[in-house]
């Protein structure tokens, strides 16, 4: 099974062929294999957030903290290889329009952790070294961001061809790590000198939540318009609608931190107003991000009743679930309404279920070879997606 789904809708750059592999290999190591980071991180991210006090929770996501942070560590390693001996394969995924979004889970993957480390990780690594390394990865995270939210577009318009109708959830990947920056940087503001330092943090986490912002709804229309005009994404792609939620939930969640971190460091009448604007932000996004989960859960049940499989696509069922449970927690923090806490706890049950089942299955996959194995040729020429 190839590691990177591939929908017959898109049109890739033909590049040369290179030698011919037969096994598993760093070769066939893609971008995409850092939404398992992602997925793994939001566990702890998400359980430290949770209004509910449950008993061996903060131990748990200890541990799963120190084992994201590993993961990093060895992907990391593992696509530095990947780019040093296989060069050609690298500029493949970078000129391949179903590949080059997944570039975006880098940036993800560098803040979740990050945050995971500010989060959970003090209680291992002590406050200094984990603010100086929540520092390191979340200005890693957001510059690599930066570079995929504005290089990943500009692929699309000059490099890539693009089948008309064939818009993609994954589409959102590189749009939405801006937004992960403006989550997790308040986390950082009360660690800067006060004055200045706090303020420009502060209001360039509103600008990247802006960004984001603003690019998921240009996006996001034109994703629906391919599901209503086109049907439904082919079977190992039908994870990826659950990405739509990463935007909603994500950006729920970064008005609240954002909430949190303004006094003090601007005006009261702002600070005030911010604190608003993240109830009346925050509420309706949530009640959209519900709906959307009822269709993508409709949609996935539809495809599993006509035979789809694992694929890498199910770690698309983690981390955007993960950043509504966040987005209920601070619903529940400046609403005082019981019912988004008992959301947050009901999403975060689903949540580990998800990352349980879903890593269960590529440690399998890892462990047969068959994640990792080339991709099989294709055999016919692609069709057209209203023909798929």
């Amino acid at each position: 099974m190839s590691t990177l789904a591939q929908t017959p809708s898109r049109l890739p750059v033909a590049l040369p062929d290179a030698a011919p592999d037969t096994g598993p290999s760093v070769r066939h190591l893609g971008p995409n294999w850092y939404a398992a980071v992602m997925g793994t991180a939001i566990v702890a991210n998400a359980g430290a957030t949770l209004p509910a006090a449950v008993p061996g929770l903060r131990v748990a996501c200890r541990v799963v903290w120190a084992l994201s942070a590993l993961m990093l560590l060895a992907l990391l390693a593992a696509r530095t290889v990947h780019w040093v001996r296989h060069r050609d394969q690298a500029r493949r995924h970078l000129l391949d329009p179903t590949v080059a979004p997944f570039y975006g889970c880098l940036a993800m993957a560098l803040l979740a952790v990050g945050g995971g480390t500010l989060a959970v990780g003090r209680d291992v690594l002590g406050e200094p070294a984990a603010v100086a390394a929540d520092a390191v990865l979340w200005s890693a995270g957001t510059l690599v961001g930066l570079a995929a939210a504005a290089g990943i577009p500009y692929l699309m318009v000059v490099r890539h061809r693009i089948a008309e109708g064939s818009a993609s959830p994954v589409w959102l990947l590189p749009l939405v790590a801006p937004m992960v920056s403006a989550a997790l940087g308040p986390a950082l503001v009360p660690h800067l000198p006060p004055g200045q330092a706090r303020e420009a943090m502060l209001l360039s986490c509103y600008a990247l939540f802006g960004m984001s912002l603003l690019m998921t709804l240009i996006v996001l229309p034109l994703v629906v318009n391919r599901l209503l005009h086109h049907g439904p994404l082919p079977l190992a792609l039908t994870p990826t609608l659950f990405l739509v939620l990463g935007p909603l939930g994500q950006s729920t969640t970064a008005v609240h931190n954002l909430a949190d971190a303004a006094p003090g460091v601007v005006e009261a009448s702002t600070a005030h107003a911010m604190a608003g604007f993240a109830v009346l932000y925050g509420v309706p996004v949530m009640g959209f991000a519900l709906l959307w989960l009822a269709l993508a859960v409709a949609l996935v049940v539809r495809a599993v009743r006509h035979g789809m499989g694992f694929a890498m696509t199910w770690w698309g069922f983690t981390f955007p679930v993960g950043t509504c449970v966040t987005g209920a927690a601070g619903l529940a923090r400046h609403t005082s309404l019981a019912a988004f806490g008992w959301l947050a706890v009901a999403l975060y049950a689903c949540l580990v279920a998800a990352v349980a089942v879903t890593a269960a299955r590529t440690a399998r996959g890892l462990l047969n070879g068959t994640l990792l194995a080339p991709p099989a040729r294709p055999t016919t020429p692609a069709r057209h997606p209203a023909a798929a």
